[in-house]
C-alpha cells in the first residue's frame, strides 16, 4: 500500500520558494522527501496485512479490511492536507515578512550612508560653536549667581538672624536659615567647579565670604549636642525641644546622602560634608549614659562604709528610673527605625558593665566583694532592674552579655574566700577568747529556757555562720555550698582548741580547787556547748547544702565535740571522786565495820553534785550518771580487792557482808533515783555478790559461791578472788588452790559483757611485810 502525496500550493507560494532557494534544491528536496515517505508507507503497509491474514478463514474478510483502511486513508489524508495547508500558510507570511525586512534593511543603510557623508561635512561647523557653548556655560552660573544674588547680599543678615534664633532656642527656624546659606554657598561652589575645577582662588573667596556659615553650624550642633546630654530631663519637661534636635539630624542626614551621591558624579563635595551627626548623636547619647553611671557615686570609702551597697542601689534606681522613661516617652521622640529603646538598653548595659569592671578592679574588701556579686549575678537581671515588668516586654533579659567575665567573677569569689577564711578564723579567736574570760566569773552561766547552762560562745559563732552563708547563698547555689564546707573545716579547727582550752581550765582549776568559784558550772555549759554546736551545725546543713550525704568534716566534728563532752563530764567527775577520796578510803577498813557514815556521805554528797548535773542535757547527763555510778562501784570494789581488812570470825563476815548488801541497795536507791539506767541493778549486784561470798557460814559451799560469782561477772580474774579469800580469811591454801584451779580450768569468757566492773579493778602487790602479817595470823587460826 503506498501514500501519496498532493501538494497544491499557490502560485506565489511556490514563486517565492524559487527566488528565496532555488529551483534545483527544491525538486531535489521534494523527490527525497517523496521517496522516503513511500517506502516507508509501503513497509507499514506490509505489516499490517501480514497482521490481519495470518488465519485462512480471514482472507473472506479482505473486502471488509479493504474498505476499512480506504476510510482510515481518507480521514488521515484529510487531516495532513489541512496540517500542510496551515504550515504552507505559515510559510508565505514568513516569506512575506523577510522580503519586507530586506527591502527594510537596504533603505536604512541608503539613510545612514547620507547621515555619514553630511556629518563628515559638520565637523568644522561644530568646531566654530565652541565659543557659543562657553557662553551657555557662563550663562547657567550667572543665571544661578542671580538666582542667589538676593540670598548672597544677604548673607551678613541671615547669619545675624540665625545666630538670634540658635540664641533664642528656635533651633529649627534657625536649621531652617542655616540650610539657605549652606545651599547658596554650596550652589556657588558648584557651579565654580564645573567652571573651572582647578580656580582654588574663586573657592576660596566664596569659602571666605560664607565662613560664618560654619561657625553657625558648629554653634547649632553644640546646641543639638547640649540637649541630647539632658535629653533625660529634657523628654520630661520639653519633649518638643529633643523631637526638634532630632528632626534637625535627619535632615543633615538626609543632605549627606545627596552630597555624597552627587560627589560619585561629578567629583565636588561642600566644605564640611558629610557632617554625620547621627553618628554623633549616638556618640553623645553613649557618652550621656556613662556620665550617669560614673556620677551615681557621692560617697567614697573613706567616708561611708556603706559606700557600695549605696551606689549600687543609686545605679540601680537611676537605670530602672531612665529605662522606664526611654519606654514610656523618648521613644516617641525618634523614629521608628532608630529602634530606641534597645539602643538605650544595650548603651545602659555597656555603661553599666564599664563601671562594675572598674570596682571590680578596686581593692575591695570580703563583704564589698559579696555585695557586688550580688548585685551583678542576681539584682541585675531581677525585677527590680532589667527585668522589671515594664520592660519585660520590650527586651529579653537572657540575651544580655554578663556584665562581668566569669574568669574575673572567679577572682573576686577566690578573693572573698580566702578574705573571708582569715576573717571568719579571727572572729573564732576572739569569740573563744570572750568565751573564756566568761569562765572566771564568779556568777553561774544563763540558762536556756529549759534550764540548762550555757554559755553565749554557739550563738555567737553560729551567727557568723549564718550571716556568712546568707550572704552566699545571695551569689549561687555552689558558691553557699563551698562556704559551708568552709565553715565546718573552720568549726573542726575551732573545736581542737575549745577542747584544749578546756583541758587547760580543768588544769587551772586542779591546781587551786577554790578557783574559779563557778568552775563545775561552767564545765557543765562546756558540755551543753557541745550539744548546741552539734544541732546547730544540723541546723546549717539541713538550711544551706542540698547534700544530705555525711562528709569527712562532718565525722571529725561529730568525732571532737563528743570527745570534749566526755572528757568534761570526766572532769566533773574527777571533780565529786576528789571530794569522796576520803570517804571512799574508810570503806572496807576497821573503822568502817565498827560504824561508819562513809556511805551516807559518798550518797549525800554524789546527790548534792548531780543535782547541778541535772542541768547537762541528754544525752550526756544520761551517760554522766550511769558513769558515776560504774565509778562508786569500781572505787567500792577497790577497796575489797585493797584488802584493807581481813574478818576474824563468822560473825565479822556476817556484819561486814550485811553492811556492803545494805550499802549496795544505797546506791542502787540513788541511783535509781538519779536515772543511771538498766545497768544500775547489775552494777550494784556485784557488790551485793561479793558479800555473799563474805556473808557464807559453811567454808565447804565457798566454791560454789565464787562459781556463781564468775558465771554473773566474768570479767573477774583470779587475782580478784584470791583478794576476796584473802579478806574473808578463813580460806585455806588448798582451798585456794582448788578453787582457782577449777576456774581456770573452766574459764568463761567475757567478751560480750557490755560494761565490764573488774577488768579494769587491779590488786595491789603483797609486799613482804602483808605476807608476814597474813602468815602470822594463818598460823594463830591453825593454833586456835
Amino acid at each position: 500500500m503506498t501514500r501519496q502525496w498532493d501538494f497544491r500550493c499557490c502560485n506565489y507560494t511556490q514563486e517565492c520558494l524559487h527566488e528565496a532557494f532555488g529551483y534545483d534544491w527544491y525538486y531535489i528536496l521534494l523527490s527525497n522527501t517523496m521517496e522516503e515517505t513511500s517506502r516507508e508507507a509501503v513497509a507499514t503497509a506490509v505489516q499490517r496485512v501480514a497482521g490481519m491474514l495470518q488465519r485462512s478463514d480471514q482472507l473472506d474478510k479482505v473486502e471488509q479490511y479493504r474498505r476499512r483502511e480506504a476510510r482510515k486513508k481518507a480521514s488521515v489524508e484529510a487531516r495532513l492536507k489541512a496540517a500542510i495547508q496551515s504550515q504552507l500558510d505559515g510559510v508565505r507570511t514568513g516569506l512575506t515578512q523577510l522580503h519586507s525586512a530586506l527591502l527594510d534593511v537596504k533603505d536604512i543603510q541608503g539613510s545612514l550612508a547620507d547621515v555619514s557623508k553630511d556629518w563628515r561635512q559638520s565637523i568644522n561647523t561644530i568646531e566654530n560653536l565652541k565659543d557659543v557653548k562657553d557662553a551657555v556655560v557662563q550663562h547657567s552660573q550667572l543665571a544661578s549667581a542671580v538666582e542667589n544674588l538676593k540670598n548672597i547680599f544677604s548673607v551678613p543678615e541671615i547669619v545675624a538672624d540665625t545666630q538670634q534664633l540658635i540664641e533664642q532656642g528656635e533651633l529649627l527656624q534657625a536649621h531652617r536659615k542655616l540650610m539657605e546659606l549652606e545651599c547658596s554657598r554650596d550652589d556657588l561652589m558648584y557651579e565654580q567647579y564645573r567652571m573651572d575645577s582647578k580656580n582654588t582662588s574663586d573657592m576660596n573667596l566664596i569659602s571666605i565670604y560664607f565662613e560664618d556659615v560654619q561657625g553657625l553650624s558648629d554653634e547649632l550642633a553644640k546646641q543639638l549636642w547640649m540637649i541630647l546630654q539632658r535629653s533625660m530631663l529634657t523628654v520630661r519637661r520639653d519633649p518638643t525641644m529633643l523631637v526638634s534636635s532630632v528632626r534637625i539630624i535627619e535632615r543633615e542626614e538626609k543632605i549627606d546622602r545627596r552630597m555624597v551621591d552627587r560627589k560619585k558624579q561629578t567629583g565636588f563635595i561642600p566644605p564640611g560634608r558629610p557632617k554625620r551627626w547621627k553618628d554623633k548623636m549616638f556618640q553623645v547619647l553613649e557618652g550621656t549614659v556613662g556620665t550617669r553611671i560614673e556620677g551615681t557615686q557621692a560617697m567614697t570609702k573613706e567616708a561611708d562604709k556603706m559606700w557600695l551597697v549605696r551606689l549600687l542601689e543609686i545605679t540601680r534606681k537611676y537605670v530602672l528610673d531612665d529605662l522606664i522613661v526611654v519606654k514610656n516617652l523618648m521613644v516617641q521622640c525618634f523614629p521608628q527605625h532608630y529602634n530606641t529603646f534597645n539602643r538605650f538598653f544595650g548603651l545602659y548595659h555597656s555603661a553599666v558593665s564599664s563601671r562594675v569592671k572598674e570596682l571590680a578592679s578596686e581593692d575591695l574588701e570580703a563583704n564589698e566583694i559579696v555585695s557586688l556579686l550580688t548585685w551583678v549575678l542576681n539584682t541585675y537581671k531581677s525585677v527590680e532592674m532589667m527585668g522589671h515588668p515594664e520592660l519585660f516586654s520590650e527586651c529579653d533579659i537572657n540575651q544580655l552579655e554578663p556584665l562581668l567575665p566569669q574568669d574575673v567573677v572567679d577572682d573576686l569569689l577566690s578573693k572573698y574566700v580566702k578574705t573571708f577564711t582569715s576573717n571568719i578564723t579571727g572572729w573564732l579567736r576572739k569569740a573563744l577568747e570572750t568565751d573564756k574570760k566568761d569562765w572566771q566569773k564568779e556568777t553561774e552561766p544563763e540558762a536556756d529556757q529549759d534550764g540548762y547552762y550555757q554559755t553565749t560562745l554557739p550563738a555567737i559563732v553560729f551567727q557568723m555562720f549564718e550571716q556568712n552563708l546568707q550572704v552566699a547563698a545571695q551569689i549561687d547555689n555552689d558558691f553557699k555550698e563551698q562556704v559551708l564546707k568552709l565553715c565546718l573545716k573552720q568549726m573542726n579547727t575551732f573545736l581542737i582548741r575549745y577542747r584544749e582550752e578546756a583541758v587547760t581550765y580543768k588544769e587551772e582549776h586542779m591546781r587551786d580547787r577554790q578557783m574559779p568559784q563557778c568552775y563545775v558550772q561552767y564545765m557543765i555549759a562546756i558540755i551543753n556547748n557541745c550539744q548546741t554546736f552539734k544541732e546547730s551545725i544540723n541546723s546549717l546543713k539541713r538550711k544551706y547544702s542540698q547534700s544530705s550525704e555525711p562528709t569527712d568534716s562532718d565525722a571529725a566534728i561529730e568525732r571532737t565535740l563528743n570527745e570534749v563532752a566526755k572528757e568534761g563530764c570526766q572532769f566533773l567527775l574527777d571533780e565529786v571522786f576528789l571530794d569522796l577520796e576520803h570517804h571512799l578510803n574508810e570503806l572496807l577498813t576497821r573503822k568502817w565495820l565498827t560504824g561508819s557514815h562513809a556511805v551516807d556521805t559518798i550518797c549525800v554528797t554524789v546527790e548534792d553534785y548531780f543535782n547541778d548535773f541535772n542541768k547537762i542535757k541528754k544525752p550526756f547527763n544520761q551517760e554522766m550518771t550511769s558513769e558515776a555510778l560504774r565509778r562508786v562501784v569500781v572505787e567500792y570494789i577497790k577497796a575489797v580487792m585493797q584488802k584493807r581488812i581481813t574478818f576474824k570470825n563468822a560473825d565479822e563476815r556476817r556484819e561486814g557482808a550485811e553492811r556492803m548488801i545494805k550499802e549496795a541497795d544505797q546506791f542502787k536507791f540513788l541511783f535509781r533515783k538519779l536515772a543511771a539506767g538498766e545497768d544500775t541493778d547489775r552494777l550494784c549486784g556485784a557488790i551485793a555478790a561479793i558479800a555473799e561470798v563474805f556473808k557464807l557460814t559453811d567454808p565447804t559451799l565457798l566454791f560454789l559461791e565464787v562459781t556463781t560469782l564468775v558465771s554473773k561477772y566474768p570479767d573477774i580474774r583470779e587475782e580478784h578472788i584470791q583478794a576476796l579469800l584473802a579478806v574473808r580469811g578463813d580460806a585455806s591454801r588448798e582451798m585456794r588452790q582448788m578453787i582457782i584451779g577449777t576456774l581456770s580450768e573452766n574459764k568463761v569468757s567475757y567478751a560480750g559483757v557490755t560494761q565490764p566492773i573488774f577488768k579494769d579493778i587491779t590488786v595491789p602487790t603483797m609486799t613482804m611485810t602483808t605476807m608476814t602479817t597474813m602468815t602470822s595470823m594463818a598460823t594463830a587460826k591453825l593454833l586456835k
